[in-house]
């Protein structure tokens, strides 16, 4: 297993790119008018299928990349350029604008089901979720521990997605729409750190740079 300190930041790098304080929020406009037990079970529902998604992107991920050619050095340069993307759509306001245009079609007809589609993915289980999981698992030199180690992780977040799920209403109270904002960037701040460390990363893992403090 990998320092204890990898999984901390692990944790860090997954809860801001999964981002579960701003999808709150979200899930209370594609859940508005269904009764506390409904929309209990879409949120359990489309935790669920987040966690399928992110299991297999885990554990076959970097068996697909080969599968077409492309190294895990790249993968995690183009991971790391996808990370900071979704931070820079984060600091100006862009990513929680357009997953509100997602959500808007879902919520104004309580009995559609949002579970699967947008929560589920690509609000949950996007993109960047699912990269980051192939980059946090495919560390050179890891074994099962560590692969195992950071499924927990990846639940660990999940279940926090879940739990603000089961309280957004309050949660979206007490912060309000400017306390959300701050929250996100803040987060956004954090993920731009962390996608540049995944550059440096890949940059090293292909020869490109030498001797680079490394963030892993």
């Amino acid at each position: 297993m990998a320092d204890p300190s990898f999984y901390v930041t692990a944790f860090v790098t997954l809860f801001v790119v999964v981002d579960p304080i701003g999808l709150a929020p979200l899930f209370i406009a594609l859940t508005q008018g269904m009764d506390a037990r409904h929309r209990r079970a879409i949120g359990l529902r489309a935790t669920a299928i987040a966690l399928v998604l992110l299991t297999a992107f885990g554990l076959f991920g970097e068996g697909l990349l080969s599968g077409i050619g492309i190294s895990m050095p790249a993968f995690r340069i183009a991971g790391g350029v996808l990370l900071f993307l979704t931070a820079l759509d984060m600091l100006f306001e862009r990513r929680t604008r357009r997953r509100e245009d997602q959500s808007a079609p879902s919520a104004a007809d309580p009995a559609d089901d949002p579970s699967i589609f947008p929560l589920a993915t690509p609000l949950i289980a996007g993109p960047g979720a699912m990269a980051t999981m192939i980059l946090l698992v495919n560390r050179p030199g890891a074994g099962w521990g560590h692969v195992a180690a950071v499924h927990l992780v990846m639940a660990g977040v999940l279940g926090c997605v879940l739990a603000l799920f089961m309280v957004a209403g309050p949660i979206e109270r007490a912060l309000g729409r400017t306390g959300t904002l701050v929250v996100t960037r803040l987060l956004g701040m954090l993920l731009a750190a962390l996608a540049v460390q995944f550059v440096l990363d890949g940059m090293r893992g292909a020869g490109m740079i030498g001797m680079l403090p490394s963030g892993r």
